[in-house]
């Protein structure tokens, strides 16, 4: 399991550490973040053209990566943007508002649903259903729209990802990395990602209650309406009128036609991207039909208006996040791609190197089994990802189950839940874009939000886990 690290090894976990003592102190990391790459690049090139090229590069690639995200949260900000300007919404939500009457009632309804729609789907297309649909509601009862971002992120990348039950992409890979059965480890992953899902939401919502009432609650919005990019008062003059009748239709259609969607994505077994895609071409043609009604003579021209105002929110979300996550990547096969084969023949990517040495130097016990797991989960989580690094969970619950004679598929399952409560979308900025986009607020501020709940939770489920052990 030992693998040898090198200067580039220590380098990136030094910036690492960095990187995440300011986002706790509440300071931007974008310059960090292109300091980290340069000096990367240094190291592996040797050369200068080699880093500064290398940064550039690296923007390219995390803005690759991120694309399809970036498309579908444009597009649904688009969309719900000429719904809000001809009232659609105000209709489609009316019926809602009836059992939608508290900020309590909105932040735990808006996770359950988060929660069992990312079960059958994954949480990015469910974020971009339901944030279009119940976000209104939740401002409306006064629940903040950073709360609403939580409650899906929390529920959705959170509960709901980390156990996988319905999909079981995540213990598949870990029970196959550990040599398990993926029912065992689904099995040993059900007290866990209750304590976890439990603990994390809860002290995430009495938080948020407590900084409401002494006024210290930081809303984070990117721009002052939600998921409205602003408008010059001469788009606000101009008219976007439906009848009363065409409304109401309307109103009914939209959400049974993202209805189609979740009934398409579980006949043709649809998810991921492809999920997303579906969503997304759903919310196009229905922001094409919307506009050419509301406008008339006009809508040609409002639809493209329409998409580049979507586009421009976007980017604007994403600017500040690209490249932070460029950097993040390079933990990954991102290095590799950019600067070649520098690292040692063994190497599995920065991040997992620097987990497999952290198994290798900590004792053999259960309780420092359990910690070491639920480190080692966190570690390979930083880059964003989360599914990337949870086969090397499996692999060191496997080393430490056989050394210490403990429960394999408990150590496993806990390997996967931090891995994926990290880096799966709840604590790294570009990974819960999706809910704080489509929510209208910063994902630093989101992930400021979570990290003492996330933080919490992790510790009192790896206790919970040595005595499963």
């Amino acid at each position: 399991m030992g693998i040898h690290l090198t200067a580039i090894h220590y380098v990136y976990l030094a910036f690492i550490v960095f990187i995440m003592t300011l986002l706790i102190r509440r300071r931007d990391t974008t310059m960090i973040c292109v300091a980290g790459i340069f000096v990367l690049g240094l190291i592996a090139t040797e050369t200068l053209s080699g880093s500064v090229t290398g940064v550039f590069n690296s923007f390219v690639y995390a803005t690759r990566e991120l694309l399809g995200t970036i498309m579908i949260i444009s597009i649904i900000v688009a969309m719900s943007q000429v719904l809000m300007r001809t009232g659609i919404n105000e209709t489609m939500i009316a019926p809602l508002t009836r059992f939608i009457r508290t900020p309590a009632v909105a932040f735990w309804g808006i996770g359950l649903i988060m929660m069992v729609t990312s079960w059958f789907f994954w949480p990015s297309p469910a974020v971009a259903l339901i944030g279009a649909v119940l976000l209104p509601v939740a401002v409306r009862v006064g629940l903040p729209a950073l709360g609403a971002a939580m409650a899906m992120n929390l529920f959705g990348h959170g509960i709901a990802l980390s156990g996988d039950y319905i999909i079981q992409g995540a213990p598949k890979l870990t029970a196959d990395a550990a040599g398990l059965p993926v029912s065992s480890v689904m099995e040993a992953s059900v007290p866990l990602v209750i304590v976890m899902g439990l603990v994390t939401t809860v002290t995430a919502f009495w938080m948020m209650r407590r900084d409401l009432k002494r006024g210290t609650w930081r809303d984070g919005l990117v721009t002052g309406k939600n998921l409205t990019p602003s408008v010059s008062a001469e788009e606000e003059e101009e008219q976007a009128v439906v009848s009363p009748g065409v409304k109401k239709g309307l109103a009914i259609a939209i959400p049974l036609l993202f209805l189609i969607d979740v009934l398409a994505m579980f006949l043709l077994h649809l998810q991921g991207g492809d999920a997303t895609a579906l969503v997304g071409g759903t919310a196009v043609f229905i922001l094409i039909v919307v506009t050419l009604l509301a406008h008339r003579n006009r809508g040609l021209e409002k639809v493209t208006s329409y998409l580049i105002d979507g586009f421009v929110f976007g980017f604007k979300v994403f600017g500040p996040v690209i490249p932070i996550a460029a950097f993040f990547y390079l933990g990954d096969s991102a290095f590799t791609e950019l600067f070649g084969q520098v690292l040692p023949e063994a190497s599995h990517g920065i991040v997992n190197d620097l987990g497999v040495a952290l198994a290798g130097v900590v004792p053999l016990n259960g309780a420092v089994g359990a910690i070491t797991l639920t480190i080692i989960g966190a570690i390979t989580g930083l880059d964003g990802s989360g599914f990337s690094g949870i086969s090397l969970a499996g692999s060191v619950a496997q080393l430490f189950a056989a050394a210490t004679h403990t429960g394999a598929a408990t150590l496993t399952a806990l390997g996967q839940v931090a891995a994926i409560w990290v880096g799966g979308g709840t604590l790294i900025p570009w990974a819960l874009i999706p809910a704080a986009a489509i929510c209208g607020v910063s994902p630093f501020e989101l992930a400021r939000r979570n990290l003492k709940p996330v933080l919490i939770g992790l510790g009192v489920t790896t206790i919970v886990a040595m005595f499963l052990l």
